[in-house]
């Protein structure tokens, strides 16, 4: 069971979030916060928050980073109205693990919970190329980053974004062998998921943000 939390100001999206989520037998609504403070005190002990960025009292990109380093487990899925490359670019930044519209159908919203939790891939992977396109090798390595060249090699597969069946075949290895090296790709890079190590690779020219390639 995938427990969520609901986080936006207005009632009447959280309610229609809440019957779409609802009527899936994997998916339990557990919390409704109505501002970014009451999100990252529900969404401490879930697995998934649906972030609403423009709310009261902690805006949710600040309750996204909040929530990001008080509870490291909690996926954050940032739901807007605003297709603002920079305030998408700056909640994955913040540890959103991805972001939908608000305009989007139900069923994306529905899969987006379950992609994040399962935590094998990127989500939106062709969406995160174009937006980090302005940002690749913008950023300095806060410590050395010394990746194997097949951790780069799979670093650039989490880029394109592929779950781990997908890079083993790819690379003719075990998924056992790929779940190893992502681990290790996580660590080197100080990543808390995929999609962090996506951001950061980008932002560190490791990818180039175009292809998905080194």
């Amino acid at each position: 069971m995938i427990r969520v939390v609901l986080a936006d100001d207005e009632a009447l999206i959280r309610s229609g979030w809440s019957t779409m989520l609802s009527i899936h037998d994997d998916i339990e609504v557990v919390g409704e916060a109505a501002d970014g403070r009451e999100a990252v005190e529900m969404g401490a002990d879930a697995d998934v928050v649906l972030m609403d960025i423009r709310m009261p009292h902690l805006d949710g990109l600040a309750a996204t980073q909040e929530l990001a380093r008080r509870s490291p487990a909690t996926r954050v899925v940032v739901v807007t109205t605003f297709e603002s490359d920079q305030l998408v670019w700056g909640a994955l930044r913040a540890g959103a693990a991805g972001y939908v519209l608000k305009r989007s159908p139900a069923s994306e919203l529905v899969d987006a919970v379950r992609l994040v939790h399962s935590r094998d891939a990127v989500l939106f992977p062709d969406a995160l190329r174009r937006i980090a396109s302005p940002h690749h090798g913008t950023a300095r390595p806060r410590v050395p980053v010394e990746l194997t060249p097949r951790e780069l090699d799979v670093l650039r597969h989490i880029a394109l974004g592929q779950n781990n069946a997908e890079i083993a075949a790819a690379l003719y290895v075990s998924k056992e062998t790929v779940k190893t090296h992502v681990g290790n790709v996580l660590d080197k890079l100080g990543a808390r998921d995929r999609t962090q190590a996506a951001v950061l690779a980008y932002e560190l020219g490791l990818v180039f943000a175009g292809t998905g390639h080194g």
